[in-house]
Protein backbone atom coordinates (compact mmCIF):
# COMPACT_ATOMS: atom_id res chain seq x y z
CA UNK A 1 0.00 0.00 0.00
CA UNK A 2 2.84 2.36 0.84
CA UNK A 3 4.46 1.70 -2.57
CA UNK A 4 1.19 2.50 -4.34
CA UNK A 5 0.85 5.78 -2.45
CA UNK A 6 4.45 6.82 -3.22
CA UNK A 7 3.93 5.94 -6.90
CA UNK A 8 0.73 8.01 -6.96
CA UNK A 9 2.50 11.03 -5.39
CA UNK A 10 5.37 10.79 -7.87
CA UNK A 11 2.99 10.49 -10.82
CA UNK A 12 0.89 13.41 -9.57
CA UNK A 13 3.92 15.68 -9.25
CA UNK A 14 5.09 14.69 -12.73
CA UNK A 15 1.69 15.43 -14.28
CA UNK A 16 1.41 18.73 -12.39
CA UNK A 17 4.75 19.87 -13.82
CA UNK A 18 4.12 18.58 -17.34
CA UNK A 19 3.47 21.09 -20.07
CA UNK A 20 0.73 20.41 -22.56
CA UNK A 21 0.02 22.61 -25.53
CA UNK A 22 -1.76 22.17 -28.83
CA UNK A 23 0.12 22.94 -32.05
CA UNK A 24 -2.12 25.08 -34.25
CA UNK A 25 0.23 25.63 -37.17
CA UNK A 26 3.76 25.13 -38.41
CA UNK A 27 4.88 26.96 -41.53
CA UNK A 28 8.06 27.82 -43.36
CA UNK A 29 8.24 31.08 -45.30
CA UNK A 30 10.75 32.75 -47.55
CA UNK A 31 13.16 31.83 -50.28
CA UNK A 32 16.37 33.06 -51.87
CA UNK A 33 18.23 35.04 -49.20
CA UNK A 34 16.28 34.17 -46.02
CA UNK A 35 13.81 31.70 -44.61
CA UNK A 36 11.91 31.47 -41.36
CA UNK A 37 9.96 28.77 -39.58
CA UNK A 38 6.92 29.64 -37.47
CA UNK A 39 5.09 27.55 -34.89
CA UNK A 40 1.92 28.69 -33.13
CA UNK A 41 0.74 26.77 -30.07
CA UNK A 42 -2.32 27.10 -27.89
CA UNK A 43 -1.66 26.68 -24.16
CA UNK A 44 -3.75 24.58 -21.80
CA UNK A 45 -5.01 25.28 -18.29
CA UNK A 46 -4.08 23.32 -15.16
CA UNK A 47 -7.23 21.27 -15.60
CA UNK A 48 -6.19 20.28 -19.14
CA UNK A 49 -8.69 22.46 -20.99
CA UNK A 50 -7.57 24.43 -24.03
CA UNK A 51 -6.96 28.10 -23.33
CA UNK A 52 -7.39 31.03 -25.71
CA UNK A 53 -3.77 32.05 -25.05
CA UNK A 54 -1.41 31.59 -28.01
CA UNK A 55 2.36 31.47 -28.23
CA UNK A 56 4.09 32.39 -31.49
CA UNK A 57 7.59 30.99 -32.03
CA UNK A 58 10.00 31.68 -34.87
CA UNK A 59 13.52 30.99 -36.11
CA UNK A 60 15.49 32.30 -39.10
CA UNK A 61 18.19 31.21 -41.49
CA UNK A 62 20.19 33.34 -43.96
CA UNK A 63 20.95 31.96 -47.41
CA UNK A 64 23.26 32.87 -50.29
CA UNK A 65 22.27 31.91 -53.81
CA UNK A 66 18.98 31.06 -55.43
CA UNK A 67 16.63 28.12 -55.66
CA UNK A 68 17.97 24.65 -54.90
CA UNK A 69 21.61 25.70 -55.18
CA UNK A 70 21.46 28.20 -52.34
CA UNK A 71 23.79 27.76 -49.37
CA UNK A 72 22.20 28.45 -46.02
CA UNK A 73 23.83 29.06 -42.67
CA UNK A 74 22.53 27.09 -39.72
CA UNK A 75 19.17 27.95 -38.25
CA UNK A 76 19.16 30.61 -35.56
CA UNK A 77 17.73 29.60 -32.16
CA UNK A 78 13.97 29.60 -31.63
CA UNK A 79 12.51 32.82 -30.22
CA UNK A 80 9.25 33.56 -28.46
CA UNK A 81 7.80 36.58 -30.29
CA UNK A 82 6.56 37.97 -26.96
CA UNK A 83 10.18 38.30 -25.82
CA UNK A 84 12.56 37.94 -28.81
CA UNK A 85 15.64 38.53 -26.65
CA UNK A 86 15.29 35.02 -25.14
CA UNK A 87 16.39 32.08 -27.28
CA UNK A 88 15.62 28.36 -27.08
CA UNK A 89 17.27 25.29 -28.55
CA UNK A 90 13.97 23.81 -29.78
CA UNK A 91 10.40 24.99 -30.28
CA UNK A 92 9.03 22.71 -27.56
CA UNK A 93 11.11 24.36 -24.83
CA UNK A 94 10.10 27.79 -26.20
CA UNK A 95 6.42 26.77 -26.10
CA UNK A 96 6.73 25.48 -22.56
CA UNK A 97 8.43 28.69 -21.35
CA UNK A 98 5.84 30.87 -23.08
CA UNK A 99 2.86 29.00 -21.66
CA UNK A 100 4.45 28.87 -18.20
CA UNK A 101 5.02 32.66 -18.27
CA UNK A 102 1.28 33.07 -18.91
CA UNK A 103 0.45 30.87 -15.92
CA UNK A 104 -0.59 27.99 -18.16
CA UNK A 105 1.01 24.79 -19.39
Amino acid sequence: MKKIFISFVMLSSFVANAFAYQVLSTKEFGKDDAKNQNVIVKCTTDTGKTSDELCSLRRYVKCIGKDKKSLCSSWQPWRDLRDPSRTYSDWKSAASACCKAKGLR
